[in-house]
């Protein structure tokens, strides 16, 4: 199947936390990818290895250019007997995305999520691209962040995911988004459990808003 909505997680690579946004990479979802790419400091661009850059491909680096983020590739499915990886390099210096092995600046890695080769070392790199960009938020402040998606459920009425960007969200918070406004009922993480608070880099769903937040 296909992803069709913009998921968020967090995972503990060595004692250091990254947060993913998931963006879907399917044609028609456009408008999620460029929203995706403002939310993030880091945009990981993954192209298949039989398959090779895509329109969606161009559409993404696009917008990850747009929103002033830096870019890492990784390319997958190199498990396959058809896997090109390095034709996929050479169509990337196009985009003058050209790897860091062939003398540019750009994190380039082959991976097979499949067979789990690979992975590891990718968000290592992940790690160690964010120590270098010096990513810093303050927790000791009122929160920002942005709507990632929203809904309107039964039973907990609209729910929103939210990621906070600065600042730490607490159970009890007043706070506006857009339209939408509220005092936080509840915090849960990606994995379900319920939360007080939540700090920078973290994407929480929040209950407690009187409307759908756009």
């Amino acid at each position: 199947g296909i992803t069709q909505h913009i998921a968020a997680y967090t995972v503990d690579v060595n004692g250091q936390k990254i947060t993913f946004i998931d963006t879907p990479g399917h044609a028609d979802f456009s408008a999620m990818r460029a929203r995706g790419a403002t939310l993030t400091d880091i945009a990981v661009i993954i192209i298949a290895a039989d398959d090779g850059i895509m329109p969606q491909t161009q559409e993404a680096i696009k917008h990850a250019r747009a929103a002033g983020v830096t870019i890492m590739v990784a390319i997958n499915k190199c498990d396959l007997a058809n896997a090109q990886p390095d034709r996929v390099r050479q169509e990337l210096t196009q985009y003058n995305l050209i790897d860091e092995a062939w003398g540019g600046k750009t994190i380039i890695k082959n991976i097979s999520a499949k067979m789990n080769e690979g992975v590891d070392e990718l968000m290592e790199l992940l790690v160690l691209q964010a120590e270098m960009l010096d990513l810093k938020a303050n927790p000791v402040k009122r929160a920002r962040g942005t709507i990632i998606e929203a809904e309107l459920t039964t039973g907990l009425g609209p729910v929103a995911w939210v990621l906070v960007q600065n600042g730490t969200l607490r159970v009890g918070d007043a706070f506006l988004a857009g339209q939408a406004y509220g005092r936080v009922r509840s915090l849960t993480d990606c994995r379900g459990k319920s939360l007080q608070e939540a700090g920078p880099a973290m994407p929480v769903i929040v209950t407690g808003f009187n409307m759908p937040p756009d």
